[in-house]
Parts: structure tokens; sequence; C-alpha cells
């Protein structure tokens, strides 16, 4: 049985598919959190970050370390700069602070496949001395066996220099493998772009070195390959068990009446798990009307809506307006194009 403390991601924890024997939510003094828990039997603790009163001081965090089996605690770091700073994930490495994510979808295999030092070790700074180089952290660190199959991007990026971005299908033949492809032609006057294929072979008939096919097994070397040069790799996950282990994930919907339906029918609460995902409508003719109507029929927010494009173009600016969002800069938003209107209403109803 696991332990869940939460604050700000409260609601998306409530989502996990684990067993769970106490749930507590608040923001807490690590004295507290450790008083309360530190005789208490419990599998796993999943802690979101934020439950912790000041964990932008790493010092508040060595608190509950020197306090409770951090073996044992997976922790759901937020997006914030101080948090995610190389000198703040060495201090976690150097107190024994390995299962770490910014990632929902990576907590649940963590908890099956708890990372080792090794699967961390690129984060830790060493100084000259041999010493890690966050002050006030004398905590010994004892290194495991290999487990690679775990992979944080957003962590990794940090040493390695790529920032990995899988897309993925929700609704049947969404696009995903066309829409990297055009996203790859659209990103490659600013930057260098590698696209990876798991588990199918599509990529073959675009005729482009730099599109890949791998399998699930080859996937972890590919991306953490220490000579790759490449500043975007874009993954088609497909239905890769991999998706878990990358941090940045695209779901793509393509909002088309018979394509919702026959999602919802197979789990009528699918929109409601997504309400935290990074959602895209794609080939998708709704008005900006529509789609606020969807975003509040489904209670998802969508991260941005693309038009039908010609992927024989090399060139597809409107998708510069996705591109800028997810923080590539060099790519300059446009207008957009006006869409026709169409009516979205009672997509989640029965017939």
């Amino acid at each position: 049985m696991n332990v869940i403390i939460s604050n700000r991601y409260s609601e998306m924890l409530t989502n996990l598919n684990i067993d769970i024997i106490k749930n507590v939510r608040g923001e807490y003094e690590p004295e507290i959190i450790i008083a309360n828990f530190e005789n208490f039997f419990f599998n796993k603790m999943i802690l979101d970050i934020t439950a912790v009163t000041g964990y932008k001081n790493i010092t508040n965090i060595q608190k509950l370390a020197s306090g409770l089996d951090m073996n044992k605690v997976i922790l759901l770091l937020d997006d914030s700069p101080e948090v995610n700073s190389p000198s703040y994930l060495s201090g976690l490495v150097s107190m024994g602070i390995y299962n770490f994510t910014r990632n929902i979808d990576s907590i649940e295999y963590l908890i099956n496949n708890p990372n080792t030092y090794k699967d961390v070790a690129h984060l830790h700074i060493i100084g000259d001395n041999g010493s890690s180089s966050q002050p006030n952290l004398n905590i010994n660190i004892s290194a495991g066996s290999v487990n690679s199959n775990f992979f944080n991007e957003s962590i990794n990026r940090v040493s390695m220099g790529s920032r990995v971005i899988a897309i993925k299908n929700v609704t049947e033949h969404a696009g995903a493998t066309t829409l990297i492809y055009m996203l790859k032609k659209q990103l490659e006057r600013n930057y260098k772009v590698l696209a990876i294929e798991v588990d199918k072979n599509d990529f073959v008939y675009f005729n482009d070195s730099d599109l890949r096919t791998c399998n699930t097994g080859e996937l972890d070397s590919i991306i953490k390959n220490p000579n790759s040069n490449y500043d975007v790799i874009l993954v088609d996950i497909n239905e890769s068990p991999k998706i878990a282990s990358i941090k940045e994930v695209i779901h793509l919907i393509e909002p088309s009446t018979i394509k919702l339906n026959k999602l919802i029918r197979k789990d009528r609460a699918v929109l409601t798990k997504m309400k935290n995902y990074k959602i895209v409508l794609n080939k998708s003719l709704l008005s900006s009307k529509d789609v606020s109507e969807f975003e509040y029929e489904s209670r998802c927010s969508i991260f941005e809506s693309i038009p039908p494009l010609d992927d024989k173009k090399e060139q597809n600016p409107i998708l510069n307006n996705l591109l800028n969002k997810l923080g590539f800069n060099k790519q300059e938003p446009v207008g957009g194009v006006k869409k026709p209107v169409g009516k979205l209403f009672g997509i989640v109803k029965d017939e």
C-alpha cells in the first residue's frame, strides 16, 4: 500500500492507478511529515514537492532525507527553475533521492522499477575534490545495479542537450506520424532535428535520413547516445510502454464526431483522465468557439488546434504557433488561419 502527500498536484495524483493506504493534502513542514510517517508502514510515498514548506530551499528536502527512507519516496517535482536547476537536481542525488520526475505518467513505472544511482549519475555534479558541488549535503551515496529503463527527458536535458518530445495518437489515426514529419521540416531551419518511429516502419515512405525507426528496446540507446548532436528528438511513440519514461508527451485528438464517439465508447472517462495532459487537436476544422465548447464538455485544456495541412509543402508556418508554445522561440508564430465553423454539441452524450 502506498502513501500520497500532495498539494498543488493533488487532483492529478488522484488519477494514479495504485493502492493507497493514506492520502494527505496540504503544505507541511518537513518535521511534521517525518513525525507522521517515520514509523508508518508503507510501500512507497508519492510526495508532491509543493507539499513541503520551503521546498525551493533544498535544505528542507535534506531534512526529509535525514528522517525518512528516501528509497521509498517518489518525488514529483514542479516546473520551477529553482527545482529544475542542475545544482538542485545534483543535490537530490547527493541525498540518495534517485526517484524523482515531473511526469505523472512515470510514477506508476517508478513504483515497480525504481531508479538506482547509475540512472541519475549524469545529474550529479562532482567538484574537483571528488565531492558534490552542492553545499552542506554530506550524505553518502551507494550505487546500485543498472536500471536504464526510466528516462526523464526534462532532467536528462540538463546534461544531454537534446529535447525529447513524444507524440501519441489518442483517437485512431490522429496523424502523429505525418505531424512529426511536418514538425521536423518546420524546425530544421533553426534546429538540428531527429525523428524516431517506435515499433512501426511508416517513416520509410518519407525518404528522409533523419527519420529513423526502432523497436522499444532500442529507443533508450538512441535517445541517450552521448555523441548525439541533435537539439530536438521527436518520437512517434505508438503503443510503446516507453511513453512513461518521456517527460514531454503531446496527445493528439482528431475531433471528428466519429473519432470522438469511438474513443468515448471505449472509455467514457477517458477525457476526464486526460485533463492534465498536453492535448493537441489535429486535422481540426473546429472554430475557436467550438474548441471552447470542447474544453467545457471534456473538462480538458486544449494546448493547440491544428487545421488539416499539406504534408507535401516544405514549410507549414501555422505549425510555428504550436512550436512557439512549446518553447521553440526561434519559430515565429503566425496569426493563424480561419477555420470553418462547425458544431460540437453532444460529443459526449449517449445516443
